[in-house]
């Protein structure tokens, strides 16, 4: 029997129930939970100990009960009515004049609450708006805003991975990326290659992201200059499976040295490499009038 039980919604909405009744349940379960002022219908996600170390300190809301055949029919009435509602919302939004995207719609299983989730650039003032649909279907009404990257996870799809998007799969919360993330693994900062089909940077940027920037310490930084048997070289980029720094000669020529190899040369300046090119080139100038 377990304590806390992890349920998830439409849109890959998750929150832990508390499960004092120690219903024997398992994961893919449908449960009736309690919801704001009613009841609302999910699916079992996680069970298990875990789950007392992911529930946060508030009072958590109950399970109910299981699901049974006739609770299961009126959700999928359910799901036609949002397809509906969802029709009649975007008529509502044209008619209104209002700069937002509507993304998805969901009813509460009771019907006490619809809620419709949007996208806009900025914020709506959607008053009129609420109004005119809790004039309709004379239920509560909550138009929630939400980001690019949430519209992903509920919409769903597939990466150029070929893979369920992190987002609506596993992921619980959007970490900050930025195209430094991109740079520290020598990536191309090309923006259709490195965004997902949210728009923005895709979240897989950050998985090894640790492990680069662990194997970059060990090396002087990329673009620093040292000081070879060939002469003068900068790090252009450090292979971190091989754990090689590669080096550009000023000949245009390319090399490689290990990570023991090249933090025993010395760094020199831009000012000390520009002082030992001219001293090269004097050297070189005295040789042929010679």
């Amino acid at each position: 029997m377990y304590d806390y039980i992890e349920v998830v919604f439409k849109g890959e909405r998750k929150e832990i129930y508390a499960n004092p009744q120690q219903f024997p349940f398992k994961v893919g379960d449908f449960v009736i939970v309690e919801a704001d002022k009613g009841e609302d219908l999910g699916e079992v996600n996680q069970v298990g100990a875990l789950l007392s170390m992911k529930k946060s300190d508030a009072e958590l809301k109950k399970i109910l009960r299981k699901a049974d055949k006739e609770d299961l029919k009126k959700l999928a009435e359910n799901r036609v009515k949002e397809k509906s509602a969802f029709q009649v919302c975007k008529l509502k939004i044209e008619k209104h004049g209002l700069k937002m995207k509507l993304v998805d719609v969901e009813y509460q299983f009771d019907g006490n609450k619809i809620t419709f989730y949007f996208t806009a650039e900025r914020r709506v003032d959607f008053r009129e708006l609420v109004k005119d649909l809790a004039a309709q279907y004379k239920v509560r009404i909550e138009l929630r805003q939400i980001g690019v990257r949430d519209e992903a996870k509920r919409m769903g799809g597939y990466g150029i991975c070929g893979r369920k998007l992190c987002c609506s799969s596993f992921l619980k919360e959007f970490k900050p990326i930025t195209t430094q993330c991109a740079k520290e693994q020598f990536l191309p900062l090309n923006p259709q290659k490195l965004s997902g089909v949210c728009g923005r940077l895709m979240c897989c940027l950050n998985y090894e992201r640790s492990y680069y920037l662990e194997v970059l310490s060990k090396f002087p930084p990329v673009d620093s200059q040292v000081k070879t048997e060939k002469g003068i070289a900068t790090i252009e980029k450090i292979d971190v499976f091989t754990e090689e720094a590669i080096l550009k000669f000023e000949n245009d020529e390319y090399g490689r040295m290990s990570r023991e190899e090249i933090i025993k040369l010395p760094q020199i300046s831009p000012a000390i490499a520009d002082k030992i090119r001219s001293q090269e080139e004097n050297n070189q100038s005295d040789n042929q009038e010679s």
